[in-house]
């Protein structure tokens, strides 16, 4: 298995709140850990304009596989905020870094 740390681009369409962006990031702590810490990889980026970029470490058998678990994660954290896809569209995953076990 390998380790993925997986990007995933967004854009908050809606206002959301400080308190609703650490909550974000809170759900989602689980998975940014020694490799993307050793890496100095931050969990949530935000931009201008409401854009943003979420680092998650995924492990899977693929690349293809590590990227739509990390789209998952962020779009069920989102769910559990109550923010819809329509309000939060999320760009094209991307590979930024891997360890193989």
């Amino acid at each position: 298995m390998t380790t993925y740390v997986i990007t995933v681009p967004g854009t908050f369409l809606r206002n959301v709140d400080d308190a609703a962006r650490s909550e974000l990031a809170r759900k989602l702590i689980p998975h940014h850990t020694d490799l993307s810490e050793t890496q100095d990889v931050e969990l949530l980026t935000l931009h201008e304009g409401g854009a943003f970029s979420v680092r998650l470490e995924v492990e899977a058998p693929d690349r293809a596989t590590a990227e739509d678990d990390a789209v998952r994660l962020v779009v069920g954290a989102l769910e559990e905020l109550g923010v819809s896809a329509d309000d939060v569209p999320l760009g094209p995953p991307a590979v930024t870094g891997l360890e193989q076990s």
